[in-house]
């Protein structure tokens, strides 16, 4: 199998860059196609093997599977070109997109367009719940792990990292003594991987290297601004969660839109479902709406900075933090990838995370749901559970009626996620008149 040279490798994943919409289900297809079918590039049991170590990551799988292609094809710098072209242009229109939409976001015109936007993302995010729980739920007993971990994020209001890594380490307890409630497969056979000692000793050099490039502009920000700073705050919080961010987009979406609205106030539930429309309209990883809250929550506490220059920063800190583990974990477990493909306690604690992942996606379903549709949502507690309540008088009957049908396009008639953001904006528009 000839290798590409460098510069077709750069063409190649430039163009994946500029056109893979559709969330990661579509950008792993649409790399399928270019790198193994079309070009031939990495052959299917590469690149399956590549995709398995990726869903066993935190972070955007289909990202890291870009450079762990790029990395199997011209090494180092491989990894890191491929990588990059597969965020940058949807990094740069989000930029664009925040900077409009924090200066025109109370325009009637611009809010309107936003009211459809909204709806739709309602049934695109019911949608990746009712596809993920059909692959993920395939046992009884991932079924009940599903309900656990919606119980305990929506009436709990437990902690979502304790969630997660408590699924997966309860998937690995169950691996090595019920391994049938997972219905794990059995390891395919393989020569002998590489020695442990060189493998060891090139991933500590790699993660040693990486954990001070993910720190820089934290260290930068600390000596210049100090801890108490918005800027801060923000490059702390997409630190963590770049850390627990397995599942994919959705799976971490509930998390970082109930903290970054009710925790730390950087933006409204509207604005996060806003957001969301953003990410769901450009090219790349979903995960990308974290650089729009990033640039609102810099852009309305810019101290010492203009408003602007305070939001670019944000956003760029937001994506180099949210980013650069990606990087960490591919180049430092990537050579390992045949002892993993053996590791049955990792195997089960992916399983039991991926089950876990459908409860997660219902608790961001339906607390997107109340706070789309209604202007009043009250929350209260009833011993140890948390209780919403919304208002029925503030129910936006516009936003109701564009969601109802924006499932009946999506589910009925199964059109495109661009067209039918595209018909629901327009919708929005002409409600809005009403």
């Amino acid at each position: 199998m000839a290798l590409p040279s460098f510069r077709e490798m750069i063409g190649t994943f430039g163009r994946i860059g500029l056109i893979s919409f559709g969330g990661p289900a579509g950008q792993i297809a649409l790399m399928h196609e270019e790198i193994v079918e079309k070009r031939k590039w990495v052959d299917e049991e590469q690149y399956l093997r590549a995709l398995n170590l990726c869903h066993l990551l935190p972070g955007p799988e289909a990202q890291q599977l870009a450079t762990w292609i790029g990395w199997r094809l011209h090494g180092l710098r491989g990894g890191l070109v491929a990588g990059l072209l597969f965020v940058l242009p949807g990094a740069l229109v989000i930029m664009g997109l925040s900077i409009l939409y924090a200066y025109a976001a109370n325009f009637g015109l611009f809010a309107a367009l936003f009211l459809g936007i909204k709806a739709a993302v309602l049934a695109i995010v019911a949608q990746a719940l009712i596809r993920i729980g059909k692959r993920a739920l395939n046992s009884r007993f991932k079924t009940v792990l599903a309900l656990a971990s919606f119980i305990a994020l929506f009436f709990l209001n437990l902690p979502f990292p304790l969630v997660v890594l408590g699924s997966g380490a309860l998937g690995m307890a169950v691996a090595t003594y019920r391994p049938q409630w997972l219905r794990l497969k059995p390891p395919i056979e393989r020569p002998a991987p590489a020695p442990r000692g060189a493998l060891f000793r090139g991933s500590l050099y790699t993660i040693l290297g990486w954990l001070l490039i993910w720190a820089a502009p934290m260290l930068l920000i600390l000596a210049t601004l100090g801890p108490g700073h918005v800027l801060w705050t923000i490059g702390a919080f997409f630190s963590q969660l770049a850390v627990v961010t397995f599942g994919g987009a959705y799976a971490v979406l509930a998390y970082m839109a109930q903290e970054a609205v009710q925790s730390h106030h950087w933006l409204t539930a509207g604005e996060m479902a806003d957001g969301l429309g953003m990410a769901e309209t450009t090219p790349g990883p979903l995960i990308m709406v974290t650089q729009f809250v990033g640039f609102l929550a810099a852009f309305r506490a810019p101290n010492p900075f203009s408003p602007l220059t305070a939001g670019i920063i944000g956003a760029v800190l937001t994506t180099w933090v949210t980013f650069a583990p990606c990087f960490l974990w591919i180049f430092a477990l990537a050579p390992w990838m045949e002892r993993l493909e053996h590791a049955r306690k990792l195997q089960g604690g992916l399983a039991a995370l991926t089950a876990a992942v459908v409860g997660v996606i219902a608790n961001l379903t339906i607390w997107f749901a109340l706070h789309v549709l209604f202007g009043l949502v009250r929350e209260s507690a009833w011993g140890p559970l948390r209780l919403y309540s919304p208002d029925w008088s503030t129910l936006d009957w516009r936003a109701a009626l564009l969601g109802v049908g924006a499932a009946i396009l999506l589910f009925r008639f199964r059109i495109g996620i661009m067209p039918l953001l595209c018909v629901a904006a327009l919708a929005g528009l002409a409600l809005s008149a009403v």
